[in-house]
């Protein structure tokens, strides 16, 4: 009997996780012939989640969890769910209930009857979200899209099921500044994309600020891409090519015609502008500088501090 793993990172869920597994646990009940486990992650939650997660894990056989020493972030909850799990198929979810477990068959029967090696969902709508919010968004896709050879889609959601050998090539990526969304387009294997209508959160609220966003984004652009870096080489190539001519103007104009050389404002202005993008430049370099400084020092993850089976 093939088993599903699904896993679910959590972090400040308890009001939200109650309501999932009802649904999750009804939606697998109308799979026949298909045996699941539900991992979940406690991504060192300040609430009541463990708590939870403990009397789920003693009425339910089928549920494991793994909760983390602090909070690691969601990209390691991920990871550390994907580690855990040992199912043929292996499905992520939120805890919201914004990754809809309604889709499941259908994804299912995209990876064993279609021939797919991954069925993704990704979001036709943004409906609920901030204007400001879904702008950015939307302009992100496109930039990482152009200057990134991973396969990133607009709207595209984590939730998805994947067989094991897809499972496998994502774990062998063990990166430290980890940003799945493009992981998941790097490694390939055939996949099919189920849209859906944007869905509310069941509970709670959510955890991802527009700055705690943007932050995520420029984590994808520098992990997937070098444009960034190219683009500072090109514009100083630029500037010094427009140093030359501006020097060349003003040869000719003091020489030829005797008119003499701007005052302090002018010369102030583009000491200020030729200021700022060498430290645009620098920061850049900065980025990169500083995910290769973390990447070397080889810290794990996340810690494990205690599972369903107790305490480490």
């Amino acid at each position: 009997m093939p088993i599903i793993s699904i896993v679910v990172p959590c972090y400040n869920e308890e009001e939200a996780l109650p309501l999932f597994y009802q649904e999750a646990t009804r939606v697998a009940g109308e799979m026949s012939g298909i045996d699941f486990e539900f991992v979940f992650i406690d991504d060192g939650s300040r609430d009541n989640t463990l708590s939870v997660l403990r009397r789920l894990a003693a009425a339910d056989r089928r549920v494991r969890f793994v909760s983390f020493s602090r909070n690691f972030g969601k990209e390691a909850g991920m990871l550390a769910g994907l580690e855990a799990a040992t199912g043929d198929y292996v499905a992520l979810m939120d805890a919201d209930l914004q990754d809809p477990p309604a889709l499941l068959p259908e994804l299912y029967r995209a990876v064993t009857e279609e021939g797919y090696d991954c069925a993704a969902t990704r979001r036709t709508t943004r409906a609920g979200e901030p204007p400001i919010r879904s702008f950015f968004a939307r302009l992100f896709y496109r930039l990482i899209h152009k200057i990134s050879d991973a396969d990133i889609v607009d709207g595209a959601r984590d939730y998805r099921l994947m067989r094991r050998a897809v499972v496998d090539a994502i774990l062998s990526m063990r990166e430290y500044n980890r940003f799945s969304k493009g992981i998941f387009g790097w490694v390939g294997f055939r996949t099919k994309w189920i849209p859906f209508v944007n869905v509310e959160r069941v509970a709670g609220e959510t955890k991802w600020s527009f700055w705690k966003l943007f932050r995520y984004s420029l984590e994808g652009i520098v992990a997937f891409s070098t444009v960034p870096l190219a683009l500072a080489s090109v514009l100083g190539v630029l500037l010094c090519l427009i140093a030359f001519v501006f020097i060349l103007v003003v040869l000719v104009k003091t020489l030829a015609f005797g008119d003499p050389v701007g005052g302090w404002p002018s010369m102030i202005c583009v000491i200020l502008f030729l200021g700022g993008v060498q430290l645009l430049c620098i920061g850049i370099l900065g980025q990169y500088l500083s995910k290769t400084y973390l990447e070397t020092k080889r810290r794990p993850i996340y810690l494990v501090r205690e599972t369903e089976e107790g305490i480490k």
